[in-house]
């Protein structure tokens, strides 16, 4: 039940392409921003709501995010929702949230039906060992 406490679930594309920064200890941090649909119903007509959501990837996952995801990207991303406070040079305090990545895969809606329409891009270390006892 755990798992369930903080987890977010979204499909939708890649806004830009990942902005990755290198740190001194070679740990890499990437960012991008994630665009999700719905279209709703109102008064006037069928309307489309597109939220935006800040997505960032640490490490290895960071580095394949770097390889694979670029602007347009359709994918399903599973994370979960960090908020930030800090105090801009105003002297404001700002609150960021952002999405940091379990997993993504990647969707691509125009292959031929006998293939796979879902690439995942990485897996947690836990459903790789899972996978391995199996085998």
């Amino acid at each position: 039940m755990n798992t369930l406490k903080n987890t977010i679930n979204l499909i939708g594309r890649s806004g830009i392409d990942p902005i990755v920064r290198t740190f001194e200890n070679g740990v890499k941090l990437a960012k991008f921003s994630l665009a999700t649909s719905e279209t709703v119903i109102e008064v006037n007509g069928k309307k489309v709501q597109t939220q935006w959501h800040n997505i960032v990837a640490w490490g290895k996952k960071a580095e394949l995010v770097e390889k694979y995801i670029k602007k347009g990207q359709l994918m399903a991303v599973d994370g979960k929702l960090i908020n930030r406070n800090f105090v801009d040079a105003s002297g404001n305090m700002k609150r960021h949230t952002e999405i940091q990545v379990n997993e993504i895969l990647l969707i691509n809606p125009e292959r031929r039906k006998e293939q796979s329409i879902v690439k995942p891009l990485f897996e947690d270390n836990k459903n790789q060992e899972n996978t391995k006892k199996a085998s």
